[in-house]
């Protein structure tokens, strides 16, 4: 007990180490608004629990929209910005939710200190407030970024995507500064949320072009996956991604890929591909008392990493008085 006491006690303080120094010289830091705006996590958080409490499929949809924002010329909530041609309106990025409850956020912000909090700082403290409430793990979120100006759709063509072998996924995490141990972590976050049928169901039946399903479906969760999508109708249906814990954010997600039971064929390809399997079988083990990679922890850590991936910071971008609108 004590033992395990000193791996918590320690593993709390590496983490809080991490999230101070690994953003040095990046301008953003633990705490950055503690003098000029002391109460905007506690503001931010307060939104992002409202939300929740109306709509609990809010969580998934704000890490996803931090993970695309970051992605996307940097973590400058140009993914927020309204109009045409604009990142939110590419293919990849039309799903996005939870966009009101950054305005919430940012209305009391607004109120309680003008100008002070940008909205891409919003958006990186709600997602970490979205694994929170969905019984995940917390961290320290440093913070200091700056609001982008510019917001095009063309610019969203390199997300990864659900059809990426683990090479190009590698690729497009390995461009934003990211080892494979981060990919496979951040992507651990589809242990919440769904998927629409249309993004999957043509791995249930005619896989390409083989005239049936991918084989590295478990043929005992094909019967379900294939009632949830029919072949035809039922496109926008949606389905979960961590099978029997899709509220929760736990390990159980890299356990069903372990059995064969992921949804998108980019996650099942982090099982079937040598290079990512053990960080996989890693993290599946991580919360039964195994040795190894403890996956709330290190997805903490690659948060912390993705957040500050080509930040604006001091004089750069601005601090935008609405979120959906450059200034």
């Amino acid at each position: 007990m004590k033992r395990n006491y000193t791996y918590i006690v320690l593993s709390i303080f590496l983490l809080l180490t991490l999230a101070t120094t690994s953003v040095q010289g990046q301008g953003t830091s633990v705490g950055f608004y503690s003098t000029t705006c002391p109460q905007a996590e506690s503001i931010v958080t307060a939104a992002v629990q409202s939300g929740f409490r109306s709509d609990p499929t809010i969580a998934p949809g704000l890490l996803r929209m931090h993970f695309h924002d970051c992605f996307v010329l940097g973590c400058d909530a140009s993914i927020l910005i309204d109009g045409p041609s604009t990142e939110k309106t590419a293919p990849p990025n039309l799903s996005l939710r939870g966009d009101g409850v950054i305005a919430d956020a940012k209305r009391q912000l607004e109120a309680a200190c003008p100008g002070r909090v940008s909205c891409a700082d919003i958006l990186a403290l709600a997602a970490r407030d979205s694994v929170v409430l969905t019984n995940g793990q917390s961290w320290p979120v440093p913070t200091g970024r700056r609001d982008g100006r510019v917001s095009l759709a063309s610019d969203a063509s390199n997300l990864p995507a659900f059809t990426d072998s683990v090479d190009v996924q590698k690729q497009k995490f390995t461009a934003k500064g990211l080892n494979t141990q981060d990919m496979v972590a951040l992507v651990g976050g589809h242990t919440i949320g769904t998927a629409a049928c249309v993004v999957f169901s043509y791995r249930l039946y005619n896989y390409n072009n083989t005239g049936g399903p991918d084989p590295s479906i478990d043929p005992s969760f094909l019967p379900q996956l294939r009632a949830l999508c029919p072949p035809t109708g039922g496109e926008n249906r949606r389905v979960a991604l961590d099978t029997g814990s899709e509220n929760r954010f736990d390990t159980s997600f890299f356990t069903n890929l372990r059995n064969g039971r992921g949804v998108l064929e980019s996650d099942q390809k982090l099982w079937t591909d040598t290079s990512t399997r053990t960080i996989v079988q890693q993290f599946s083990s991580s919360m039964r008392g195994s040795p190894g990679l403890s996956f709330g922890i290190e997805f903490g850590r690659s948060m912390v990493k993705m957040s500050n991936i080509e930040v604006k910071t001091g004089t750069q971008g601005e601090i935008r008085r609405v979120c959906s609108a450059i200034n």
